[in-house]
Protein backbone atom coordinates (compact mmCIF):
# COMPACT_ATOMS: atom_id res chain seq x y z
CA UNK A 1 0.00 0.00 0.00
CA UNK A 2 1.17 3.67 -0.84
CA UNK A 3 2.53 4.90 2.00
CA UNK A 4 1.76 8.72 2.65
CA UNK A 5 5.26 10.60 3.37
CA UNK A 6 6.04 14.17 3.71
CA UNK A 7 9.50 15.26 1.94
CA UNK A 8 11.71 18.36 2.17
CA UNK A 9 14.96 19.95 1.52
CA UNK A 10 16.97 23.21 1.56
CA UNK A 11 20.23 22.03 1.30
CA UNK A 12 20.61 24.09 -2.43
CA UNK A 13 19.39 27.37 -3.06
CA UNK A 14 16.14 25.88 -3.81
CA UNK A 15 13.31 24.70 -1.46
CA UNK A 16 12.04 21.58 -2.66
CA UNK A 17 9.15 20.05 -1.00
CA UNK A 18 6.63 16.73 -1.39
CA UNK A 19 3.90 14.95 -0.46
CA UNK A 20 3.00 11.35 -1.31
CA UNK A 21 -0.59 9.81 -0.41
CA UNK A 22 -2.50 6.61 -1.43
CA UNK A 23 -4.15 9.44 -3.61
CA UNK A 24 -1.18 11.01 -5.55
CA UNK A 25 1.77 12.84 -5.46
CA UNK A 26 1.95 17.05 -4.90
CA UNK A 27 5.35 19.01 -5.44
CA UNK A 28 6.36 22.08 -4.77
CA UNK A 29 9.86 23.67 -6.08
CA UNK A 30 10.58 27.18 -4.94
CA UNK A 31 13.63 30.06 -4.32
CA UNK A 32 14.87 28.91 -1.21
CA UNK A 33 18.20 30.32 0.43
CA UNK A 34 17.83 32.63 2.58
CA UNK A 35 13.88 32.51 2.18
CA UNK A 36 14.03 28.77 3.14
CA UNK A 37 13.62 29.19 6.92
CA UNK A 38 10.63 31.38 6.37
CA UNK A 39 8.96 29.83 3.67
CA UNK A 40 9.73 25.79 4.48
CA UNK A 41 7.09 25.39 6.54
CA UNK A 42 4.09 27.04 5.21
CA UNK A 43 5.18 24.97 2.40
CA UNK A 44 4.75 21.59 3.72
CA UNK A 45 1.54 23.19 4.88
CA UNK A 46 -0.02 24.10 1.90
CA UNK A 47 0.71 20.59 0.33
CA UNK A 48 -0.98 18.81 3.20
CA UNK A 49 -4.17 20.96 2.31
CA UNK A 50 -3.40 20.54 -0.90
CA UNK A 51 -3.28 16.31 -0.63
CA UNK A 52 -6.57 16.49 2.04
CA UNK A 53 -4.55 15.19 4.76
CA UNK A 54 -2.92 16.11 8.03
CA UNK A 55 0.43 15.63 9.87
CA UNK A 56 -0.92 13.08 11.97
CA UNK A 57 -1.76 10.98 9.17
CA UNK A 58 1.93 11.05 7.75
CA UNK A 59 4.01 8.07 8.40
CA UNK A 60 7.59 9.39 8.00
CA UNK A 61 8.77 13.15 7.01
CA UNK A 62 12.11 12.52 4.80
CA UNK A 63 14.49 15.72 4.99
CA UNK A 64 17.70 16.17 2.52
CA UNK A 65 20.90 15.74 4.79
CA UNK A 66 23.10 16.96 2.91
CA UNK A 67 26.24 17.75 2.39
CA UNK A 68 25.31 21.14 1.23
CA UNK A 69 24.55 24.68 2.27
CA UNK A 70 25.05 24.86 6.59
CA UNK A 71 21.94 26.92 7.00
CA UNK A 72 19.87 25.29 4.67
CA UNK A 73 20.83 21.59 6.56
CA UNK A 74 20.27 22.94 9.62
CA UNK A 75 16.64 24.28 8.56
CA UNK A 76 15.70 21.16 6.97
CA UNK A 77 16.59 18.90 9.98
CA UNK A 78 15.19 21.20 12.35
CA UNK A 79 11.91 21.37 10.43
CA UNK A 80 12.12 17.58 10.06
CA UNK A 81 12.49 17.08 13.43
CA UNK A 82 9.55 19.48 15.00
CA UNK A 83 6.92 18.47 12.96
CA UNK A 84 7.78 14.43 13.75
CA UNK A 85 7.99 15.42 17.72
CA UNK A 86 4.73 16.26 17.30
CA UNK A 87 3.26 13.02 16.57
CA UNK A 88 6.45 11.08 17.06
CA UNK A 89 6.27 10.03 13.99
CA UNK A 90 9.63 8.64 12.02
CA UNK A 91 11.97 10.77 9.87
CA UNK A 92 13.95 9.50 6.53
CA UNK A 93 17.57 11.19 6.12
CA UNK A 94 17.94 11.48 2.36
CA UNK A 95 21.67 12.26 0.55
CA UNK A 96 20.96 15.36 -1.24
CA UNK A 97 23.66 14.30 -3.49
CA UNK A 98 21.44 11.89 -4.55
CA UNK A 99 18.42 13.99 -4.97
CA UNK A 100 20.74 15.47 -8.16
CA UNK A 101 21.69 12.23 -9.30
CA UNK A 102 18.11 11.30 -9.78
CA UNK A 103 16.47 14.29 -11.20
CA UNK A 104 19.39 14.10 -13.52
CA UNK A 105 18.33 10.23 -14.03
CA UNK A 106 14.86 11.55 -14.79
CA UNK A 107 15.64 13.84 -17.28
CA UNK A 108 17.95 11.49 -19.25
CA UNK A 109 15.12 8.40 -19.44
CA UNK A 110 13.44 7.56 -22.48
CA UNK A 111 10.38 6.15 -22.83
CA UNK A 112 12.16 2.59 -24.19
CA UNK A 113 14.12 2.49 -21.09
CA UNK A 114 13.29 4.72 -18.22
CA UNK A 115 15.11 2.39 -15.72
CA UNK A 116 18.43 1.43 -17.51
CA UNK A 117 21.50 0.83 -15.38
CA UNK A 118 24.31 3.41 -15.52
CA UNK A 119 27.11 5.30 -13.12
CA UNK A 120 26.58 8.78 -12.29
CA UNK A 121 28.59 11.38 -10.79
CA UNK A 122 26.96 14.27 -8.80
CA UNK A 123 29.34 17.50 -7.98
CA UNK A 124 27.84 20.24 -6.50
CA UNK A 125 29.90 24.13 -6.01
CA UNK A 126 30.53 24.47 -2.48
CA UNK A 127 32.28 27.60 -3.11
CA UNK A 128 35.64 28.59 -2.16
CA UNK A 129 36.75 26.57 -5.14
CA UNK A 130 35.73 23.08 -3.81
CA UNK A 131 33.23 20.23 -5.17
CA UNK A 132 30.24 18.49 -2.83
CA UNK A 133 30.87 15.19 -5.04
CA UNK A 134 30.26 11.72 -4.79
CA UNK A 135 29.53 8.84 -7.53
CA UNK A 136 26.57 6.38 -7.72
CA UNK A 137 25.29 3.36 -10.05
CA UNK A 138 21.79 3.17 -10.78
CA UNK A 139 21.49 -0.85 -11.53
CA UNK A 140 17.88 -0.31 -12.84
CA UNK A 141 16.02 -0.51 -9.44
CA UNK A 142 17.48 1.36 -6.97
CA UNK A 143 20.90 3.34 -6.16
CA UNK A 144 24.34 2.00 -5.25
CA UNK A 145 26.54 4.12 -4.19
CA UNK A 146 30.22 4.08 -5.61
CA UNK A 147 32.51 7.09 -3.93
CA UNK A 148 30.65 8.26 -0.72
CA UNK A 149 30.02 12.23 -0.62
CA UNK A 150 33.08 14.33 -0.15
CA UNK A 151 34.37 17.89 0.11
CA UNK A 152 36.83 17.97 -2.87
CA UNK A 153 39.41 20.41 -4.09
CA UNK A 154 39.53 21.37 -7.76
CA UNK A 155 42.98 19.87 -8.49
CA UNK A 156 41.86 16.45 -6.53
CA UNK A 157 38.54 16.00 -8.36
CA UNK A 158 40.78 16.64 -11.26
CA UNK A 159 42.82 13.79 -10.65
CA UNK A 160 39.81 11.70 -10.08
CA UNK A 161 38.57 11.86 -13.24
CA UNK A 162 41.62 11.81 -15.27
CA UNK A 163 42.18 8.79 -13.76
CA UNK A 164 38.93 7.29 -14.51
CA UNK A 165 36.57 9.81 -16.69
CA UNK A 166 33.10 10.25 -15.54
CA UNK A 167 30.53 8.85 -18.20
CA UNK A 168 27.74 11.42 -16.79
CA UNK A 169 27.52 14.37 -14.29
CA UNK A 170 25.07 15.94 -12.86
CA UNK A 171 25.03 19.39 -10.87
CA UNK A 172 25.88 22.97 -9.93
CA UNK A 173 29.20 22.62 -10.48
CA UNK A 174 28.94 21.92 -14.07
CA UNK A 175 28.79 26.12 -14.78
CA UNK A 176 30.38 26.96 -12.42
CA UNK A 177 33.53 25.40 -12.90
CA UNK A 178 32.90 25.13 -16.17
CA UNK A 179 36.57 25.19 -17.60
CA UNK A 180 38.28 23.67 -14.59
CA UNK A 181 37.35 20.83 -14.14
CA UNK A 182 38.28 17.83 -17.41
CA UNK A 183 34.62 17.20 -18.22
CA UNK A 184 36.01 14.66 -21.16
CA UNK A 185 33.12 13.09 -23.05
CA UNK A 186 30.83 13.19 -19.94
CA UNK A 187 26.89 13.90 -20.76
CA UNK A 188 26.23 16.92 -18.02
CA UNK A 189 23.31 17.88 -16.66
CA UNK A 190 23.74 21.29 -14.98
CA UNK A 191 20.27 21.99 -13.89
CA UNK A 192 17.18 20.21 -12.09
CA UNK A 193 13.88 19.65 -13.37
CA UNK A 194 12.14 18.88 -10.66
CA UNK A 195 14.14 18.32 -7.45
CA UNK A 196 10.76 17.68 -5.20
CA UNK A 197 9.86 14.64 -7.54
CA UNK A 198 13.03 13.44 -7.56
CA UNK A 199 13.21 14.22 -3.57
CA UNK A 200 10.08 12.22 -3.17
CA UNK A 201 10.57 9.12 -5.48
CA UNK A 202 13.95 8.77 -2.95
CA UNK A 203 11.70 9.36 -0.10
CA UNK A 204 9.46 6.53 -1.04
CA UNK A 205 12.80 4.16 -1.41
CA UNK A 206 13.87 4.68 1.77
CA UNK A 207 10.96 4.00 3.29
CA UNK A 208 10.11 0.87 1.28
CA UNK A 209 13.99 -0.14 2.23
CA UNK A 210 12.89 0.16 6.17
CA UNK A 211 15.98 3.40 6.40
CA UNK A 212 13.24 5.18 8.87
CA UNK A 213 14.66 6.68 12.26
CA UNK A 214 13.82 8.01 15.24
CA UNK A 215 13.70 11.91 14.98
CA UNK A 216 15.90 12.70 17.71
CA UNK A 217 18.76 10.62 16.11
CA UNK A 218 18.65 12.77 13.10
CA UNK A 219 21.55 14.60 12.55
CA UNK A 220 22.65 17.01 8.75
CA UNK A 221 25.82 15.50 6.97
CA UNK A 222 28.48 18.19 7.47
CA UNK A 223 31.56 18.06 5.45
CA UNK A 224 32.87 21.53 5.98
CA UNK A 225 33.56 22.08 9.67
CA UNK A 226 34.53 26.00 8.14
CA UNK A 227 32.33 27.44 6.23
CA UNK A 228 33.82 31.28 5.20
CA UNK A 229 37.62 32.51 4.82
CA UNK A 230 38.93 34.73 7.27
CA UNK A 231 39.83 38.32 5.48
CA UNK A 232 43.65 37.40 6.03
CA UNK A 233 42.96 34.40 3.79
CA UNK A 234 41.03 36.17 1.05
CA UNK A 235 43.72 38.62 0.84
CA UNK A 236 46.75 35.89 0.82
CA UNK A 237 44.82 34.07 -1.77
CA UNK A 238 44.00 37.60 -3.98
CA UNK A 239 47.79 38.02 -3.80
CA UNK A 240 48.92 34.84 -4.65
CA UNK A 241 49.47 34.53 -8.48
CA UNK A 242 47.88 32.18 -10.78
CA UNK A 243 44.91 31.75 -7.87
CA UNK A 244 41.35 32.71 -8.48
CA UNK A 245 39.69 34.48 -5.53
CA UNK A 246 36.88 32.49 -4.08
CA UNK A 247 33.30 33.37 -4.12
CA UNK A 248 31.43 34.75 -1.37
Amino acid sequence: MTPCLLALDTSTDLLAAGLLTPAGRWHRNEVGGPQASARLVPALMQLLAEGGTGLAQVQAIAFGQGPGAFTGLRTACAVAQGLAFAHDTPVLAIDSLLIVAEDARLQAGSPEAPDAPADWWVAMDARMDEVYAAAYHFDGRQWLPRTAPQLWTLPALTAAWRAAPPARVAGSAISAFADRLPWAAARRWPHSADRAAALLRLAEAAWAAGRTQRADDALPLYLRDKVAQTTAERLQQRSTPGVMGAPG
